[in-house]
């Protein structure tokens, strides 16, 4: 290679970075998106509206139990 080629081509990747940092600074995004973290709190439990356990270990299931109570799960 002769002088003036290295020459050329140090200052193209130059102006390719140039070009990139500008790109990258005027729209103020990455390529990749950010990741965010979802909070879930988790309330304490309602004996009287949930199952409880038994002295024997055995679980004390009610017949039923109402919807209502139950959050939605987040999206």
């Amino acid at each position: 290679m002769q002088l003036g080629e290295i020459i050329a081509n140090t200052l193209a990747i130059l102006l390719l970075v140039c070009f990139l940092a500008s790109t990258f600074f005027l729209f103020g995004k990455p390529l990749w998106p950010e990741q965010h973290a979802r909070m879930i709190i988790i309330v304490p439990v309602d004996a009287m509206a949930t199952a409880s356990t038994s002295r024997g270990g055995s679980p004390v299931l009610p017949g039923t139990f109402q919807t209502g109570l139950a959050h939605p799960r987040p999206s």
